[in-house]
């Protein structure tokens, strides 16, 4: 273990991603949802295809006893980053960031009701307090002074997004499902390909040859993301879930730099209070299971042998 390490490909991976959804936006102006999914994923292939064979795990790495599972959670993987995309050409960067928040503390929910995880008081208030949140961060968009045809786009954004977060959380609940049985470099790889092909689904609704400058962004955004999913795999290599996992909300500070400086974007004190407090409740799911995670280890080790 090295946590320092962890800590800083788990940083990188999050600066990655935000530069990777910085030229997502910066291409939705000319480009459909679902063709810069297919750029993200048929181009992020070639780079974790290099991580695996420099870790050796190009051949029985990509083993899969369940090939259904991987398309199930494609499906709603490549849904879920399909309407992401989508709000990123509808509202601030910073504000995607914040309402994507909540994908994690669905995947409480969802894992109760579909996995029969338990689910405590603790556990409940907090995602109640980041549900709180998103609420605050949502309803500047969902009043009834969104009549305008700039307000009304912008409530249908908050609500692409906040779908998108539905759905990466049920993908999450997927995942959970397959790293029983199937290792993470077929999971990773997987998605990528499955998520180019559904991608093109999307085809008769308007794909268009994107301009050189385009292209090259779109062409970078696929690199990123699979670079960001190669550092975020490597990471949880070095250090414990609950040691790292906190350094995913860095993004908002990185989403909050790039909005301003790149997109003129800025943030509203309502968007922030909601977005803390989303945050705040985020930390403490992760921070109550690495104390619970420290109190079975105690057990166990307290446990006479049985002979």
């Amino acid at each position: 273990m090295n946590p320092v390490r962890g800590i800083i490909l788990k940083v990188l991976s999050v600066a990655v991603f935000v530069g990777m959804a910085s030229l997502i936006k910066a291409t939705a102006d000319e480009i459909p949802p679902g063709e810069r999914v297919f750029f993200r994923s048929a181009f992020a292939v070639p780079v974790i295809l290099v991580w695996l064979a420099f870790t050796r795990k190009l051949g029985g790495g990509l083993r899969t006893s369940n090939p259904m599972g991987h398309i199930w959670r494609a499906v709603v993987g490549t849904a879920a980053m399909g309407f992401g995309f989508a709000g990123l050409g509808l509202l601030p960067l910073p504000e995607v960031t914040a309402i994507g928040y909540a994908a994690p503390l669905l995947t409480v929910v969802f894992a109760a009701m579909f996995l029969g995880e338990e689910v405590r008081a603790f556990r409940i208030f907090t995602v109640m307090l980041g549900l709180v949140g998103v609420l605050i961060i949502l309803s500047p968009r969902l009043t009834a002074l969104a009549d305008e045809q700039a307000g009304a786009t912008e409530a249908l954004g908050a609500m692409v997004v906040l779908t998108g977060a539905v759905f990466a959380a049920l993908a999450q609940v997927f995942v959970r499902r397959l790293v029983h049985k199937e290792t993470t470099s077929a999971i990773v790889f997987y998605f990528s390909v499955n998520a180019a092909i559904l991608s093109l689904v999307t085809l008769p609704w308007g794909w268009v040859m994107p301009a050189p400058g385009t292209a090259v962004m779109l062409v970078l955004a696929g690199f990123l993301g699979g670079l960001g999913q190669v550092l975020l795999t490597s990471s949880y290599r070095y250090a414990d879930t609950s040691v790292i996992a906190p350094f995913e909300y860095s993004s908002m500070l990185l989403a909050l730099g790039v909005g301003y400086f790149v997109f003129d974007e800025v943030p509203t004190l309502v968007m922030l209070g909601g977005a803390a407090l989303v945050t705040a409740a985020g930390i403490l799911i992760i921070w109550r299971e690495h104390w619970l995670g420290l109190e079975r280890a105690r057990q166990r080790r307290s446990m006479t042998p049985q002979g």
